[in-house]
């Protein structure tokens, strides 16, 4: 079966590699299959497509302490690739499959010997206190006027003690630190005396950006000006072309994250909620000839998740797919062609069953099984959300490590689980 999956991925690599965005999906958070799939897709697209750079639906602070690693001529052990992963829910990066793909990413870098090494990033928005004590770290040692400048802007953050949700509250009744945050994002893109310091500026400005667009995410949450959703993709797509651009001309880039951040919002029922996400947005953006959409889903098993936010880690069942659902079509597929996966080609597709909105599964972090028929199906038309879908008919729970959690923090995918 190892082998079967392992030239499955190659020939689905193959299909996808035309592409100068891949985007990878997940029908759940906490399913082992999908970064076991995702890692041998990843895999071949980097060593035979010249891919340049994995950006994940997680934070930059600790994806980029991971990166250093795997970049790096040093050795590491598995504790401090993965201690870095310390928000709730920590066991969507801090488990046994991302780090057998850092592991491997890592020894790949070290035969490149010239070569730019294979980047690893996030993408997301919520690191607000940990990109301040980045920013200013990082300051303290290129400007230390400069440094003092953001440090005196970001002041206005002390008085909630790294608290994010207080802050957040805090904005009913103030205007918070706005023009603070954009202050210093700009000091440190007009600072071209740094240009030489390479990387270490380029994390530097990505983390005062990161503190800039979360704190807009937390004003949107509360204000309702737009849904904070899109504020938070179009931060991924924001983060995504920068790191574009960072890479070279000739990049390409990988993308990790839920089906519902890379699925494209105009062939669901988000369009019609005026959400947006990442496939969609990097479609528009960039030609859909440019982008590779693989969506994934499963029929039953079982699955890493909690039953409310900041809840204990559980291995939970997932029930059969609903009845006329995508899943459950997906399945009748598997039963007739005896097979525990099917690889469907989407684009340009005439099929009927594909055309139709059904219902797609989608399981976040906080997830109840006994309720997903009133929550978990989006309406979806498969053939547009996605270029290529991977229907595996049986999955179980991802692995995860034992790390220490800060519950004082907005969780990753807050407030929709996804």
């Amino acid at each position: 079966m190892k082998n079967s999956i392992t030239s499955a991925a190659k020939e689905i690599a193959e299909k996808l590699s035309y592409a100068k965005i891949v985007m990878l999906g997940e029908a759940s958070h906490g399913t082992h299959e999908f970064y076991e799939w995702r890692r041998l897709i990843s895999q071949e697209l980097i060593t035979h497509h010249g891919f340049s750079f994995i950006a994940v639906e997680g934070d930059w602070p600790p994806c980029y302490a991971a990166n250093r690693l795997i970049t790096s001529k040093r050795s590491y052990a598995e504790k401090e690739l993965i201690h870095h992963f310390h928000r709730w829910p920590s066991w969507m990066w801090a488990n046994t499959e991302v780090v057998e793909l850092l592991n491997w990413m890592k020894s790949h870098n070290q035969k490149l010997k010239a070569k730019k090494p294979v980047g690893f990033y996030g993408l997301d928005v919520y690191s607000l206190f940990e990109s301040i004590d980045e920013v200013l770290s990082t300051l303290k040692k290129l400007d230390p006027a400069l440094a003092k400048a953001a440090k005196e802007q970001y002041a206005c953050f002390q008085k909630f003690h790294r608290d994010e949700k207080r802050y957040a509250q805090s904005l009913y009744f103030s205007s918070g630190c706005e023009t603070q945050v954009l202050l210093v994002l700009q000091d440190l893109l007009k600072a071209k005396h740094l240009e030489l310091s390479g990387e270490t500026l380029f994390d530097a400005q990505q983390n005062a950006r990161i503190v800039k667009n979360a704190e807009d995410y937390y004003r949107t949450m509360i204000h309702g000006d737009e849904d904070s959703w899109n504020v938070r993709d179009r931060h991924m797509m924001e983060t995504l072309n920068i790191l574009l651009s960072h890479h070279g001309d000739n990049a390409k880039a990988i993308v990790w994250a839920h089906n519902t951040h890379i699925g494209d919002y105009r062939a669901t029922s988000m369009v019609d909620e005026g959400q947006v996400n990442l496939g969609g947005l990097a479609r528009i953006e960039w030609g859909i000839n440019k982008i590779a959409l693989l969506g994934f889903g499963t029929y039953e098993g079982s699955v890493v998740a909690s039953r409310a936010w900041d809840g204990p880690v559980q291995l939970m069942q997932v029930p059969k797919g609903k009845s006329g659902s995508y899943e459950d079509l997906f399945h009748q597929k598997c039963l007739n062609e005896k097979s525990d996966y099917i690889f469907s080609w989407l684009q340009g597709s005439t099929d009927l069953e594909l055309n139709q909105t059904r219902g797609h599964r989608a399981i976040g972090v906080v997830y109840d099984p006994r309720f997903e028929s009133f929550g978990n199906y989006v309406p979806t038309k498969l053939a547009s959300r996605y270029d290529g879908f991977l229907f595996i008919d049986q999955t179980r729970g991802l692995t995860p490590l034992s790390v220490s959690v800060d519950r004082r923090e907005f969780p990753e995918t807050f407030p929709g689980g996804f």
